[in-house]
């Protein structure tokens, strides 16, 4: 009897996968539900996922949080948090356009609308362990920690750097709030049968950090290894996404104990993980700004080998692409047919 999926992802990530069968993940927007349906359904029937994040259906509170709206529908909607979003095209997210902590309030006087999400804390564990009992593939908490967009959507993204270059004080009050928060969410979620806990944060635009990696190390790298702790301390594994160019930081992953990360490998840059293999899994990601829209067969093909000769050492790879705006069904598809190809 072969390998569940779920055992799979686990030697996958603990590189004794001697198999080379890659596991396959593909997050999907509503956009791709909206445009291309039939493709989707298509794909996810012939190339199965082998990782997934608990379905909402399962995800039950003892407290309703006090979200509105639908956050990919356009028009606004409110966050868990009291955040609200705008959103002008249907199938994407939106953005925050007014952040609650107002521009020139240095001082942070007026934090009474920021709601803490206690309701979250309430999921009922014994419905998230029925879905997680009743598939054999590997799954993920779907409530996540963010410390870093959570203060962005706070406070706004220009006013959060002044503040982290002022070290203001009131901020970094509310950032250490966020934390423990964010520690007794992950807390819940490991208490339940999950495999893995997530936490992301965009952390790079197109050619470097949006901060400096010393403030990121001083400021950020202590909430992850708590997130971290947390995971590990109770048997699970612990992943981690981020966009944009992440290298300065990919060592720093690894010395906190990530077991996977989600990065933008093409814009890193394919053969800058050379030093990395064996160290951490690559959960994908395939290049969506250039050749999931527009790359031939061939291209995706030759892209998928170069990633599986950078990173794979019996595990180190998981074959992820997101399926959103733009992005060629086909390509996704060939995406897939790559990874299983590799066997």
């Amino acid at each position: 009897m072969g390998l569940s999926r779920r055992e799979l992802v686990l030697e996958t990530l603990e590189f004794r996968n001697a198999s080379n069968r890659v596991p396959r993940d593909l997050w999907t927007l509503p956009w791709a539900e909206f445009n291309h349906r039939d493709e989707l359904r298509a794909i996810l029937a012939d190339y199965p996922p082998d990782i997934v994040q608990t379905p909402p259906e399962f995800k039950r509170y003892g407290t309703a949080p006090i979200s509105v709206g639908d956050p990919y529908e356009v028009g606004e909607s409110t966050d868990e948090w009291g955040v609200v979003w705008n959103n002008a095209e249907r199938g994407h997210l939106g953005e925050v356009k007014a952040p609650i902590i107002a521009r020139g309030d240095e001082g942070w006087a007026d934090t009474s609308r920021v709601h803490f999400p206690e309701e979250l804390l309430t999921i009922d564990v014994d419905h998230v362990n029925e879905f997680c009992d009743s598939t054999d593939q590997f799954v993920l908490s779907s409530d996540l920690a963010r410390p870093f967009e959570r203060m962005q959507f706070i406070r706004g993204t220009e006013q959060l750097f002044i503040d982290l270059a002022l070290e203001n004080r009131e901020m970094l009050a509310m950032l250490e709030r966020v934390h423990d928060f964010n520690c007794r969410l992950l807390e819940v979620w490991a208490t339940t049968n999950v495999d893995g806990l997530f936490a992301m944060d965009d952390w790079g635009t197109q050619r470097s950090l949006l901060i400096a990696p010393e403030v990121w190390k001083a400021r950020f790298k202590p909430l992850y290894r708590d997130y971290v702790d947390i995971a590990h301390r109770h048997g699970k594994k612990m992943f981690f996404h981020s966009d944009g160019d992440t290298l300065a930081i990919i060592p720093e992953l690894i010395d906190l104990g990530f077991d996977a990360a989600n990065l933008q490998i093409f814009a890193i840059g394919i053969e800058n993980l050379l030093p990395f293999k064996g160290k951490i899994t690559f959960w994908g990601e395939m290049d969506r700004q250039h050749l999931l829209p527009n790359g031939s067969a061939t291209e995706i093909d030759d892209a998928v080998r170069k990633v599986f000769d950078a990173v794979w050492r019996d595990g180190g790879a998981i074959g992820q692409c997101e399926f959103g705006p733009g992005a060629n069904p086909a390509n996704v598809r060939q995406l897939f047919a790559s990874w299983d190809a590799l066997r």
